[in-house]
């Protein structure tokens, strides 16, 4: 079945007709693209929506040469065209529909209904929306993204899709991949939140463009653009756990086609918690400084536009046990801890990347660019979990060459080029016995990606990649989207694809480390840690259709995907409570994922977003077939906002509720431990509830308060052998709910036009 579905994808034989297109740009008052605006001919049926960059494509009727743009709250534009060519159109503010404007604001978080693969587009107003410091917490307020603690020591978050845990994801910042490798456990939180003009999150399989490795999904972050920025933003942000940050960004328009900005971040917590007396902190103390300085080009009279952007971060974390004190009690062998009582631990990382993006449009032919994307980046952990000592320096290159054009007309287009990937890394372990793992990854690779789009009903996107890999060998990577409108406001995607990648298993399991398992990797013969590669299948189906109740928007969505594994790295810590074991597959592996999701306009700026999810995650594991550990069944997610009509003098309010219930999760075996330090099968259902006000002053000002987990639902045993951090049953890894109470914080913002 799956070599049917391989030769099917790559197969690439659409017809095609010669018919001249227009392609075009809609962009707002502020040169800002305008998702949505319709496009049509005039006394025709055919028209189009721009996408969420304002671009279109359309059909060129010889019968007709007047072109009508139009979008609620603006202006309409008539156009008369004597041929086919390029257009930026920019449309007027309507300043007698005021009233309406405030009825049809466009939502934060919003779904195309003509992009063919299922991408769900979050924009910065989202990202403001909840305590969103870093990226990693910028999913509060999205269904798509399932978002949970990743132990009870280092407070980090850990993100999921399609039920499975992020390495499963590619993540990338402006399509370059960017949390891979060593930064995989912490690097969504070296993304502060206000840097980011949006993120586009991609159910199943990604682009063959992006590279091979994307299996689940794939998030892409964009950040703010020079040209786009304003002279200064400042925030200030303070929570009562004791965290406080800073962000400032400065802009300079250096001429009409230079622009640079510069972003500047700190956070600190100095502030000791332990909520639940169990003698360990619930946050850990630290600090990070990270700055970032983007320059960018843009000459679109000759066609060229381009970003540089460098970017370096330091991040202190100290967890642990309430008294410890690193001068005092810090452990450097198995004979200190007779002697110095008292469990703690480090991460201090040190990070340094600078990229490249540039691309030519060619004049002539506004519908064939070529782009090249190049990073460096450089990451350092040291880091130790009692006696347990992981370091890591990885040092990685990226590289990639796109051509895109058309064939014969606008309605085929593709895209090909190649791509090289270089990452170094030295990696050293400590259990309590130090082994390395030095290593060196590249791989290159080529690519080619076809799309056809009617412009009406239907598109598709085929693509096969083909990479060498000096670990992996030789291998094609094969991925479609399809969309289909049967009706109006209704939309049905297929998509199917296949994604390998290598394992780095201490690196995605930090949390792990702070227990006393005994770490064991079996199955050896592999080319990475003994294992072999993951290869997994990725297939999707969703439906949506659009509605109209009580004379107001709403829409409906449901998803189904399936992730079969080829291959996977099992991480088992069920085999026993004492240790975690590392092997290869040997038998199934799949996870299904079914998502409901409604969203519906309740009154004027008064929005309902609600979605219903269910998992079936199996593994065949060495003790038998069981349920994914920490993995909830059913979930369900509900998201209210309401602000108030903008007064010029007054300003506004926005209101924001989210609620999240998570149905029982299956917890990992702990029959080897003491009674006392042991769990039951499952865990209880439990529900959190977030909120936020914000009110605006002006343009320029405004604040913020906010609560998070104000139902104060807080896990029973959180550290396992909290008694006896030395002790065999000492495990804070078992993590399935809130670590601390109720936090709430407030912060302001401030902008200089």
């Amino acid at each position: 079945m799956k070599h049917i579905i391989t030769v099917l994808l790559c197969a690439v034989a659409p017809t095609l007709w010669a018919q001249e297109q227009i392609t075009g740009r809609v962009v707002d008052e502020n040169n800002q693209p305008i998702w949505s605006a319709s496009v049509y001919w005039v006394n025709t049926s055919i028209g189009t929506t721009t996408d969420e960059k304002g671009h279109f494509t359309l059909p060129h009727p010889n019968s007709n040469q007047q072109l009508k743009i139009s979008f609620v709250g603006y202006k309409d534009q008539l156009i008369n065209l004597d041929s086919a060519k390029e257009l930026k159109i920019k449309l007027e503010l309507d300043t007698q529909l005021a009233e309406v404007i405030v009825n049809t604001k466009q939502r934060n978080t919003q779904r195309s209904i003509k992009g063919t693969s299922n991408t769900i587009t979050m924009n910065s107003g989202e990202l403001l929306k909840a305590a969103c410091c870093n990226i990693s917490e910028a999913f509060e307020t999205n269904p798509a993204i399932d978002v949970n603690f990743s132990d009870a020591i280092t407070g980090t978050k850990q993100i999921k899709m399609l039920g499975l845990s992020s390495p499963y994801i590619l993540i990338a910042e402006e399509n370059i991949p960017s949390v891979r490798g060593a930064s995989q456990a912490y690097g969504l939180t070296f993304t502060p939140g206000t840097w980011v003009e949006s993120i586009q999150v991609t159910k199943g399989a990604g682009s063959v463009v992006n590279g091979f490795e994307s299996i689940s999904g794939q998030i892409n972050t964009e950040l703010i653009k020079p040209m786009n920025d304003i002279p200064m933003f400042i925030n200030l942000y303070g929570s009562s756990e004791g965290r406080f940050e800073a962000n400032v960004h400065a802009n300079k328009k250096v001429s009409d086609k230079w622009s640079t900005s510069l972003f500047l971040h700190g956070n600190a917590r100095k502030t000791k918690n332990d909520m639940n007396h169990d003698g360990f902190l619930d946050n850990p103390l630290g600090d990070q400084i990270n700055v970032m300085n983007r320059w960018q080009y843009t000459n679109l009279e000759k066609g060229w536009i381009s970003f540089l952007t460098w970017r370096y971060m330091k991040d202190n974390k100290q967890s642990g046990e309430f008294k410890y004190d690193k001068s005092k009690h810090r452990i450097t062998s198995i004979t200190d801890k007779f002697a110095k009582n008292y469990w703690g631990s480090e991460v201090n990382t040190e990070k340094f990347d600078i990229s490249s993006k540039l691309g030519y449009v060619f004049p002539e032919m506004p519908f064939q660019s070529v782009g090249l994307q190049m990073s460096y980046n450089y990451h350092k952990q040291d880091s130790y979990f009692g006696l347990n000592q992981y370091d890591i320096k990885h040092n990685s290159i990226y590289s990639n060459l796109i051509f895109s054009s058309i064939i014969n007309n606008t309605l085929n287009k593709f895209s090909t080029g190649v791509s090289f990937t270089l990452d170094k890394y030295d990696e050293e372990l400590a259990l309590p016995v130090a082994t390395s793992y030095n290593r060196i990854d590249n791989s290159v690779g080529t690519f080619f990606e076809y799309t056809y789009d009617n412009t009406e009903n239907f598109s598709f996107v085929t693509g096969l990649r083909f990479d060498v890999h000096n670990r992996m060998g030789a291998f094609f990577t094969p991925r479609f989207h399809l969309r289909y409108n049967p009706w109006e406001e209704a939309v049905v995607r297929l998509s199917a694809g296949r994604g390998k990648r290598l394992a780095n298993i201490f690196a995605e399991n930090q949390n792990l480390f702070a227990s006393n398992r005994e770490f064991l990797i079996t199955n050896a013969g592999g080319n990475i840690y003994g294992l072999d590669p993951e290869i997994a299948w990725n297939y999707g189906l969703s439906l949506s259709q659009g509605f109209n109740l009580f004379d107001r928007k709403g829409d409906v969505t449901v998803d189904f995907y399936r992730t079969d594994f080829e291959n996977q790295i099992i991480v088992d810590i069920d085999q026993s409570s004492h240790q975690v074991n590392f092997y290869n597959l040997e038998g199934s592996s799949y996870a299904n994922s079914l998502q409901l999701d409604v969203n519906y306009n309740l009154a004027r700026s008064f929005n309902l977003r609600a979605a219903y999810k269910y998992y079936d995650i199996q593994t065949d594991y060495k003790a038998g077939k069981q349920e994914r550990p920490l993995q909830a069944k059913h979930r369900f997610f509900a998201n209210l906002e309401f602000e108030t009509e903008l007064n010029q003098n007054q300003g506004n309010w926005k209101f924001d509720f989210t609620y999240n219930w998570m149905g029982k999760q299956r917890l990992p075996n702990t029959a080897d431990n003491l009674p006392q330090n042991r769990l039951p099968k499952y865990s209880n259902p439990f529900s959190t509830m977030n909120a936020q006000v914000t009110k605006v002053f002006s343009t320029r000002f405004e604040v913020y308060a906010g609560g998070e987990n104000i139902g104060n639902y807080r896990q029973g045993r959180v550290i396992l052998g909290a008694n006896d951090p030395f002790g065999k049953d000492f495990d804070s890894s078992i993590t399935y709910a809130p670590i601390f109470g109720q936090m709430y914080y407030a912060g302001l913002r401030y902008k200089l036009e």
